[in-house]
C-alpha cells in the first residue's frame, strides 16, 4: 500500500521588508516527533515508524491533512519514554507513505517553516504536544563572495540528485543554500541545529563558507 502526495516546497515570496510571507492560518499547536536528526526547511527526510504511538500520530495528521513538528532530541531516546526536544524545530508535511509490511510505516516528509516551542506537554499516549511560535525568514540573495558555494552546491545537486537535495532548487536564495549545506555536510546533529537556529542567513553562509574553506572543499 503506497500513497504519494504532491506539495509545493518552494520558498514563499517575500514582503517589502524582506520577511517571507506565510499562510494566514498557521497552527498554534503541533504534535512533535523528537528525533536524533534535524529536518531542514525545504528538505526531505525518510522515516520508518513502528511504535504504535507515532503511527497513531501520523495517521491523525494524514486524516486531518495537518503537519507535525520534528525536533532534535535534547534528552532521551527515539524509542521508549517521550524524549525532551530542543526548542527549535521544523514543520513537517507528509509527501509519501508506504506500508508494505504490517506494523512498519515508511514515510517521506518535507520541511517547511521553522518554529520555536513555547511550551509542551507529554500526552497520555506518551507523545509530545507543543504550543509553537513561528520564526520568520529574511529573504536575501547570495552575495557574490559566496559564488563558489553556489557552484559547489550545484555540483552536489547534480551528483546526488533530488532524492538527497530536493527540488525545486533555489541557488540564488541565501536561506535555501545555507539550509542545503547544513543538510548534506558531515557534521553532528547538534551542529546542524545550531545552524538552523540562526536568524541571519548571511551569518549561516559565512560559517559554512569558513568550514568549507578550512576543509579545502572550495575551488581556488
Amino acid at each position: 500500500m503506497r500513497k504519494p502526495q504532491t506539495e509545493d516546497s518552494r520558498p514563499r515570496p517575500a514582503t517589502e521588508d524582506g520577511q517571507e510571507t506565510a499562510p494566514a492560518h498557521l497552527p498554534t499547536h503541533l504534535p512533535i516527533f523528537p528525533l536524533g536528526n534535524v529536518l531542514l526547511p525545504h528538505g526531505r527526510m525518510k522515516l520508518r515508524i513502528f511504535e504504535a504511538r507515532y503511527m497513531d500520530m501520523i495517521a491523525s495528521c494524514m486524516q486531518g491533512d495537518r503537519p507535525f513538528g520534528i525536533c532534535l532530541i535534547k534528552r532521551g531516546n527515539e524509542v521508549g519514554e517521550a524524549a525532551e526536544p530542543h526548542l527549535v524545530g521544523v514543520e513537517a508535511h507528509l509527501v509519501d507513505w508506504d506500508m508494505q509490511q504490517q506494523g512498519l510505516l515508511a514515510i517521506t516528509v518535507s520541511g517547511r517553516r521553522r518554529f520555536r516551542i513555547a511550551d509542551y506537554v507529554v500526552t497520555e499516549k506518551n507523545t509530545v504536544e507543543a504550543r509553537v511560535d513561528w520564526l520568520s525568514e529574511v529573504d536575501v540573495g547570495v552575495p557574490a563572495e559566496y559564488a563558489s558555494m553556489q557552484a559547489l552546491l550545484q555540483l552536489a545537486a547534480a551528483d546526488k540528485g533530488p532524492e538527497v537535495i530536493a527540488q525545486p532548487y533555489a541557488f540564488d536564495d541565501a536561506n535555501w543554500v545555507g539550509h542545503r549545506f547544513t543538510e548534506i555536510l558531515p557534521i553532528p546533529p547538534l551542529a546542524r541545529l545550531k545552524l538552523l537556529e540562526l536568524e541571519d542567513p548571511l551569518l549561516r553562509l559565512s560559517i559554512i563558507f569558513q568550514y568549507l574553506s578550512d576543509h579545502k572543499l572550495l575551488g581556488s
